[in-house]
């Protein structure tokens, strides 16, 4: 039996979960009262360009029982066995939603809360695929990811706390002192969930800088295998820079840029940037 590898949008792969054959379930942004799918009928720009209409941030909403239970089935049915992977369930309720989902189909879904969101997400799903290759069946697949969670750095750092500010994330005196005095803080998913604690100060670039010494300094050892520099349509030029950066810091056999999508774009907005990779204990 075939395995097939699946994941909320919120895993943000882009062409290369286009290119290992990934199925994605997006999730729901919601605009001024109407419903759109993460990836499919909106894209972060539409996000940009309805908070600066607006000032208001979209909500966002997990797809229901019923959505996976169908989403499930369309693999299943073509005698294939399946290995979901869903955003934290401390972010969302996707994760609670697709395993009460899975129970209908007997052992043959397999359902993993990544503890994380974006790129972080998208690392399981790319080392999933990698032990598919390898001829792992389903347990092992699930069991060795698992193992995995707790090493995944996921974190990023936001240009301007606007639309953290918005979604209840920072009081207005933060917001306004932060973009003042130009602080850009460390935002790190800790035990599925996300914190802030250091605090980088002065340009993007400079502070992109430090955080890619810091990474390196925190992680000595780490899964050599890839890296993402995940943006939500960051500079160009700042994007190079943290790519180059990376790429003398570190030695990973691949660098690789994604675009954050609309759900997490919602969250961060414009202009952050993060590095993430696989850690080793």
């Amino acid at each position: 039996m075939s395995i097939q590898i699946t994941a909320d949008s919120t895993c943000d792969l882009g062409k290369y979960g286009v290119e290992r054959g990934i199925g994605i379930m997006p999730l729901s942004v919601i605009l001024g009262g109407n419903s759109y799918l993460d990836g499919v009928t909106i894209q972060p720009k539409d996000i940009f360009d309805y908070f600066e209409k607006t000032g208001e941030l979209p909500k966002t909403a997990a797809p229901s029982i019923a959505d996976f239970e169908e989403f499930f089935a369309s693999y299943v049915d073509q005698g294939k066995e399946v290995i979901h992977f869903n955003i934290s369930a401390k972010s969302s309720s996707s994760h609670s939603y697709a395993l009460e989902a899975s129970k209908k189909f007997g052992g043959k879904v397999a359902v993993v809360d990544s503890k994380a969101l974006s790129s972080g997400q998208g690392l399981l799903v790319m080392k999933a695929s990698d032990l598919l290759s390898e001829g792992y069946g389903l347990g092992e697949i699930a069991e060795k990811v698992n193992a995995l969670r707790p090493y995944v750095n996921t974190s990023f750092i936001p240009d301007r706390l606007d639309y953290l500010y918005k979604g209840g994330r920072c009081s207005r005196m933060t917001m306004y002192g932060a973009n003042l005095l130009k602080i850009h803080p460390l935002i790190e998913m800790q035990d599925g969930q996300l914190v802030a604690e250091t605090k980088y100060r002065g340009s993007m670039q400079k502070c992109i800088d430090k955080y890619i010494q810091d990474l390196a300094a925190k992680y000595p050892r780490y899964d050599k295998t890839r890296c993402f520099v995940t943006h939500s349509s960051a500079d160009p030029e700042l994007v190079e820079f943290a790519k180059r950066k990376v790429g003398e810091t570190f030695s990973f056999d691949e660098i690789l840029e994604t675009v954050a999508g609309s759900v997490i774009t919602g969250h961060c907005g414009r202009n952050t940037l993060g590095v993430l990779f696989i850690a080793e204990a």
